[in-house]
């Protein structure tokens, strides 16, 4: 037997497909066509690019390994996002993504109605401007006819499934990133349906990631070449199956993954809320476990924002091959990576990202590793929210693209000041969720056994003193940095608004 897991990312969908002993015997990616931001704070994607792309990378895999048969598929994508669809099961509008800053003031309506103690009492978390009840709120308010014709509201992956099977379901990890379910009883909450005068129908049943959802229909196998009657589990949202390929299952572990966004992921035994609302409690794609999450909204962004515009030209290696002539610390030069407003631990849709202390000294060089360590600054806020809570950390293991650089990892060893692992094969969230389909079916009894079957540990880096203590002076300028500015982008907003 062979398990597929999809993962509908930002940029593309990957496909995945592993055997019975956790190999990987094939992937492919097909690529999004790039997201719409036509206003500062917005993202939006058409649900029919990810279906297509989807489509792409199943052929393409099952190509690669014609003899190859496929008996569960498990699903993952990117999180938060507000699928809308109409009676007609199609969408009615582009789906509004994890990204998007334009939904600050429902959030502030949301906070406002409940107060933050209660809010966090109920949904586990703060309101996020990514999450999904603020752009519901957003599209009840700005947009009330698309408003008037909606009958379902889904997350990405789930439009996958629904396409694959016809079958309307999610996750608990995927529900957790809604702000509308009950984070410690893992169902949906009645409460917070009520009070914002939601119709619990138009959510989908939720299930626990390794539970099979339905199977693939005929419309699917046509469309794919899938076989009809495979099995589909209910998956996980990116973060979580991410975990779930990293091996990061049990209480005190950690994974820190780089892609567009920076996400900081430990595991706990019990739903373990921070009562400022820095962090997220989300259930895990494990039975009984929860995780505490923290989010840098533009960590591998920043990497390709200064490439594309600043980069002439040179690729993201050629990139961190020029940092490396620049000193540690960048001779006091501090990235803010905030581009894309932030998260964690300022949870600030306006904060802007910034580049301190330049000279005439300092190169391009310099700048790309300032880049480098100011995202592993920003990663380093989340993982002190989960010291000041009293989570023991076991270990730190990195994923994602940040991983495949030695002198990142470097840097989050130093920056950490903890030692950081890389797993033998990273393929993200799309491998997680091959393996919760395999235990879905039955080829390993618990997620914990498939990954001690699966993840391989294949380099370790101590942190080196010397480099920390320097790095420990910038990420104390960084850590200033925020509030120090916070009036000068008030500034520039207001100016903005004001066009």
């Amino acid at each position: 037997m062979h398990l597929l897991g999809i993962d509908i990312g930002t940029g593309g969908t990957r496909a995945v497909v592993i055997d019975e002993q956790a190999r990987v015997v094939a992937s492919a990616s097909a690529e999004h066509e790039p997201f719409f931001s036509g206003e500062t704070g917005w993202a939006e994607q058409d649900p029919e690019e990810w279906w297509r792309a989807t489509k792409a990378a199943i052929a393409a895999v099952l190509k690669a390994e014609p003899s190859i048969e496929i008996g569960a598929i498990g699903l993952s994508g990117q999180m938060h996002g507000a699928v809308v669809l109409d009676d007609r099961d199609q969408p009615i509008r582009p789906a509004i993504m994890w990204c998007v800053q334009r939904t600050s003031e429902q959030c502030a309506q949301i906070t406002g109605s409940l107060g933050k103690a209660r809010l966090i009492d109920m949904a586990a978390n703060p309101a996020v401007t990514g999450f999904t009840l603020p752009k519901l709120l957003w599209l009840r308010q700005v947009e009330p006819e698309p408003w008037s014709r909606v009958r379902t509201v889904m997350l990405p992956k789930d439009y996958i499934r629904l396409k694959l099977s016809g079958v309307k379901a999610t996750d608990v990890t995927d529900a957790s990133g809604t702000l509308l379910f009950d984070v410690a009883k893992r169902e949906w909450s009645d409460r917070m349906f009520a009070e914002f005068d939601l119709d619990p129908d138009i959510f989908p049943e939720v299930f626990e990631s390794i539970e099979v959802t339905g199977v693939v229909s005929a419309a699917g196998s046509d469309s794919t070449g899938l076989e009809t009657g495979t099995p589909i589990v209910a998956g996980a949202g990116d973060n979580a199956a991410g975990a779930v390929g990293l091996g990061i299952v049990r209480p005190g572990m950690m994974s820190v993954t780089i892609g567009t966004s920076g996400v900081v992921f430990l595991v706990t035994d019990g739903p373990q809320t921070d009562p400022s609302g820095r962090i997220h409690t989300l259930c895990h794609a494990v039975p009984d476990r929860w995780h505490n999450t923290g989010v840098t909204q533009a960590a591998g962004l920043s990497l390709k924002w200064y490439r594309d515009n600043f980069g002439n030209g040179r690729s993201f290696d050629e990139l961190v091959d020029l940092a490396r002539s620049a000193p540690e610390g960048s001779d006091g030069l501090i990235w803010l990576p905030y581009l894309m407003g932030e998260r964690t631990p300022h949870l600030d849709p306006n904060a802007r990202a910034a580049l301190v202390g330049l000279t005439a000294s300092h190169t391009d060089a310099h700048v790309v590793r300032a880049i480098l360590e100011g995202v592993a600054f920003s990663l380093k806020d989340s993982i002190g929210i989960f010291a000041e809570l009293g989570t023991e950390v076991s270990s730190i293991r990195l994923g994602g693209g940040g991983a495949r650089s030695a002198l990142w990892r470097k840097i989050q060893a130093d920056v950490y000041k903890h030692p950081v692992e890389t797993a033998r094969e990273d393929e993200g969230a799309a491998f997680g969720a091959a393996l919760l389909a395999g235990v879905g079916v039955g080829v390993w009894d618990s997620v914990d056994e498939a990954c001690a079957n699966a993840v391989e540990i294949s380099d370790r880096i101590e942190p080196d003193s010397s480099a920390s203590k320097g790095l420990e002076r910038n990420y104390t300028a960084y850590g200033i940095l925020y509030n120090a500015l916070r009036p000068v982008n008030e500034i520039l907003r207001n100016r903005v608004a004001d066009k």
